[in-house]
């Protein structure tokens, strides 16, 4: 079961900040994302637009049933971000891990995708990128001999191998997503890289 997120933490600001300007809707650039979700292999199923509250939304979302691997916790996601992970996990993920721990993943790790709430969970901070569907923190991943590597134990953990190969898969996050955070970023990203499609570039 996705984690449950813990009540907003009182920030210096009384104020939401507000989000960077991102561009409209594109329905036609839509379009043309599915056709690519598609022509990457992934399965996948459109959802109808939601708006859950007047910041809170799932615009252009899809649910995706078939990367080439499990992914836990997946729900809703904008079709931008829906592509980027495909690509991240049929790629970058499978190629790092046979470099550097000799073995395919077979089963990535999430906390989830939507979570209507602000960043960091800080009260008036302005609204997470999760708030509109629009990306997935990843947690661990799972070998083919059985082995688990997690962003929590291995990250700076005793096994170079590993080491390594987090950094190579967090490395190829930030040529694919916006932005990337991961344990280097801040403490509250000590168990998770989180990927994003929102404005702006980031890789921390």
């Amino acid at each position: 079961m996705p984690q449950a997120a813990p009540p907003p933490r009182r920030g210096p600001a009384s104020i939401a900040q507000p989000a960077p300007a991102r561009p409209a809707y594109d329905a036609a650039a839509h379009r043309q994302c599915l056709a690519s979700l598609a022509a990457d292999g992934a399965r996948f199923e459109s959802l109808p637009d939601r708006v859950y509250t007047s910041q809170c939304s799932a615009l252009g979302a899809v649910r995706l049933l078939d990367i080439g691997m499990p992914v836990t916790n997946l729900g809703q996601m904008t079709c931008p971000l829906a592509d980027a992970l495909t690509r991240w996990t049929r790629d970058a993920t499978q190629k790092a891990a046979l470099a550097w721990l000799s073995a395919p993943v077979v089963r990535i790790e999430s906390f989830g995708t939507y979570s209507c709430r602000p960043i960091n969970n800080v009260a008036g901070a302005r609204l997470s990128e999760h708030g509109l569907s629009n990306a997935v923190d990843i947690a661990g991943f799972v070998l083919a001999n059985g082995r688990r590597i997690t962003v929590l134990d291995d990250w700076n953990g005793p096994d170079a191998y590993a080491r390594n190969f987090l950094r190579a898969v967090h490395d190829a996050g930030c040529r694919r997503f916006q932005v990337v955070l991961g344990p280097d970023a801040n403490a509250l990203h000590r168990n998770h890289f989180h990927f994003d499609m929102g404005p702006g570039r980031a890789c921390r």
